[in-house]
């Protein structure tokens, strides 16, 4: 009985980490740039039931599962008109490469750009205040009246795994590789890339885990009345 009791805990626990990375996609379906989250499931140890004497059995019980990690739809969106004078979108596969003060860089789709000023003169920069970098690295300066430059678009040998940091924003993992200038992708101006939440898919999703974890409950439930009558037997 214990078994299953915890099996439906963990599962329970499961779906509530879901329904988190499906309320945070929720809540971004209007955030430019934003890329879907998915989360991915992991088998926990399953072992083999024990048979009557004489007899073999192939069947297995299960310790349940947990969220492994998330994965995220990096696949392209519409654009919108932005509501700056420096909103950028890209066209194809790619980033926007943002600089903090300390040094540590970081990408990103939301091409949502501001001025800062900073000791030296004015930046461009992303919602987060990180500088903007062009082709070659630098920081986007605004001098005489304009910006001087573009940003550039960097992209990687493959996306997979790339570390979410918050903010819609991404740090290369060691297997992504070096980033590397974009020859295929198009800079575009005056408009911004949407989010790619379809908001009808995660509505299904949310219906799907709120039962699930209802189930879980009901389970939970069961095996605890279970192991009160079986108690209760035994005295």
């Amino acid at each position: 009985m214990d078994t299953s009791f915890y099996t439906a805990a963990r599962g329970a626990m499961t779906q509530q980490e879901r329904m988190n990375v499906i309320s945070n996609n929720i809540a971004n379906v209007n955030t430019p740039g934003y890329k879907t989250k998915e989360a991915v499931f992991l088998e926990l140890m399953h072992y083999n039931m024990r048979a009557p004497q004489g007899r073999n059995t192939h069947l297995t019980a299960g310790a349940g599962a947990a969220v492994n990690h998330t994965n995220t739809n990096f696949s392209g969106a519409g654009f919108q008109e932005g509501d700056g004078n420096y909103n950028f979108a890209i066209s194809g596969d790619g980033f926007f490469m943002l600089r903090d003060p300390a040094g540590g860089v970081s990408y990103t789709r939301n091409g949502h750009f501001s001025l800062s000023r900073r000791q030296d003169g004015f930046y461009l920069v992303s919602d987060s205040g990180k500088l903007v970098t062009d082709s070659s690295g630098n920081p986007i300066r605004f001098a005489n009246g304009k910006i001087q430059g573009t940003p550039g678009i960097y992209t990687f040998q493959n996306t997979d795994g790339m570390l979410s940091t918050g903010m819609n924003e991404f740090q290369q993992a060691a297997k992504n590789g070096a980033p590397i200038l974009s020859t295929d992708a198009r800079l575009q101006e005056g408009v911004l890339e949407m989010s790619n939440v379809e908001l009808t898919d995660e509505m299904a999703k949310t219906m799907e885990s709120s039962r699930a974890y209802s189930l879980m409950l009901k389970m939970m439930e069961t095996s605890d009345e279970v192991e009160q009558t079986v108690n209760s037997l035994r005295s």
